[in-house]
């Protein structure tokens, strides 16, 4: 079991207590293996791998993605298949990488690989949890009901659930998929920096890890630095050793350390949207609604001089 989720007539309960069911066919926004692996050929279930490939940079502006799909073919989950977050499901035409498309671009991406309107959505990947949560938030802002299988990959390996390879049988054909779009699940740089200069209020977190955040590490953007104001929640620190979500309590004590509890709006951002999804998902599950993710984040960000950075305990960063 991955965080002692188990099915309740209020709601799952994930570290001894109670959130809310998101729809009739999942229990949460999280589920673990063993509830997957029992409704596997559920044909109102879709399973995908949304794992990607970013080595870390080695230098300032080493950007190097990939697709995860090679890995995919290797070893999945039986009848997954893999959304490609590098190709379909982003919007090529932005300045920067993993843009979230347009609604009825990624409802149309979403199609073929057996999503429409009537499915469920568990993502997963083997790259710590980001990618499936990225997709798991796009799917939300479309109004698709998604959960994130956690440990992910390795948990479902280490699980002993079966295991299979190459490509999958064709998905079956499936009426329309409508999207609801969700826009204020999304923020843009005007937001971000109206809340950077106090103009509005909220509270801007960033999940990427603490060098990257301090300056310290080489950045794959044009400039080191974190966004005037913002604090570090990085996201490997909500997970345990194993890749699992904290028990809600750890989980709650980790966010309260950096959150203040009565802000009206979370803005939370990384390098690309990507890790900042990852801690979306750990306020989710703890019942917070004021969430929203700067997709284009530091990516955007960076790349006007004229946007502030700052290094370590607040020294601006200099061009």
């Amino acid at each position: 079991m991955c965080t002692g989720i188990q099915d309740d007539a209020d709601g799952p309960l994930i570290g001894g207590a109670s959130i809310p069911f998101m729809d009739a066919s999942l229990p949460g926004p999280l589920v673990d293996a063993d509830w997957l692996a029992a409704r596997l050929g559920d044909p109102d279930l879709v399973v995908l791998d949304a794992t990607a490939l970013l080595p870390s940079p080695r230098f300032d502006g080493d950007y190097r993605a990939a697709s995860g799909r090679g890995q995919w073919l290797e070893r999945h989950i039986p009848g997954s298949r893999h959304a490609d977050l590098t190709v379909d499901l982003s919007d090529h035409a932005a300045p920067y990488h993993f843009a979230m498309p347009t609604p009825e671009a990624l409802a149309a991406a979403l199609r073929p690989l057996g999503v429409g309107d009537g499915t469920a959505v568990v993502a997963y990947d083997s790259g710590g949890g980001i990618w499936a949560a990225r997709l798991w938030w796009m799917l939300r802002s479309l109004s698709v009901p998604a959960a994130v299988l956690d440990g992910g990959w390795e948990g479902w390996e280490a699980a002993g659930h079966p295991v299979a390879s190459g490509e999958p049988a064709p998905a079956p054909e499936r009426g329309p998929l409508a999207p609801r779009p969700r826009p204020e699940l999304w923020a843009g740089i005007d937001d971000v920096a109206a809340i950077s200069s106090g103009a509005h209020p909220g509270t801007l977190v960033c999940a990427l890890p603490e060098p990257a955040f301090d300056g310290t590490a080489p950045t794959r953007y044009a400039r080191r630095g974190h966004i005037p104001g913002s604090r570090s929640l990085p996201g490997r620190g909500l997970l345990d050793d194993n890749g699992r979500f904290l028990p809600l309590d750890r989980l709650a004590a980790r966010v309260g350390e950096v959150l203040d509890p009565g802000a009206p709006r979370t803005v939370l951002y990384c390098g690309g949207g990507i890790s900042a999804a990852g801690a979306a998902l750990a306020l989710t599950l703890l019942g917070r609604d004021d969430v929203t993710i700067y997709d284009a984040s530091l990516e955007q960000w960076s790349a006007d001089p004229a946007r502030p950075l700052v290094l370590g305990a607040g020294t601006a960063a200099e061009d």
